[in-house]
């Protein structure tokens, strides 16, 4: 009677793996990037609750700086660690008396021109701060529109709060219209542009 095969013993080194072996093997691989995935998940959640969160641009008022449909990324640390300066580009709650006649919005994007304690006012399309003219050292369209106040009544920053206003000035919404925001309401600062590619880069 011929043999149609061999059954290798436990002794033999080239005996094949159990099927049990294999199920506990791929078992404890399963469990493994179940947690690599979680933990990746974790991280994900933490940075965007925490430290960077990405934010689509659905209007024109920063433009040319940033465009409708640009993909900005914000660091939120920059504000819980940091200092807001003159020029920033923040991202922000929308104020509730924010009411510009468009679709109501819950976050803002536009640019720091006032800074606690500072005093504004415009005259023609000339912005001045504290007294001097100030040089926006950044691409921006003119005419001023809206005049942020007269000379004889300047806008006074209080203590905590920014003034913001759009780079394209005749048509943004800022706080020439709903004043001051304080910086509890401050989400974080935009510096890169993540989309379109054609434009990737920092702010």
């Amino acid at each position: 009677m011929s043999e149609i095969g061999s059954e290798a013993t436990l002794d033999d080194p080239g005996a094949p793996t159990s099927s049990p072996q294999k199920g506990k093997r791929f078992h404890h691989l399963l469990i493994e990037w179940g947690i690599i995935l979680i933990a990746a998940l974790i991280v994900s959640v933490a940075l965007r609750a925490f430290a960077f969160q990405t934010f689509f641009i659905p209007s024109g008022s920063m433009e040319p700086t940033l465009q409708i449909g640009d993909r900005i990324m914000v660091d939120k640390l920059a504000v819980d660690w940091g200092t807001i300066n003159r020029g920033d580009i923040l991202v922000f709650k929308a104020p509730p008396t924010e009411d510009c006649g468009g679709t109501p919005v819950v976050d803002l994007v536009k640019r720091v021109i006032g800074l606690p304690g500072d005093k504004l006012y415009s005259v023609g399309n000339t912005i001045y701060v504290n007294g001097m003219k100030f040089n926006e050292a950044w691409t921006h369209t003119e005419p001023l529109g809206n005049e942020i106040a007269s000379a004889s009544d300047p806008v006074v920053v209080a203590a905590n709060h920014y003034f913001m206003m759009g780079d394209n000035h005749g048509n943004s919404c800022d706080s020439r219209m709903w004043g001051t925001i304080p910086r509890s309401d401050v989400i974080g600062k935009a510096f890169f542009r993540v989309w379109p590619l054609g434009r990737l880069g920092f702010l």
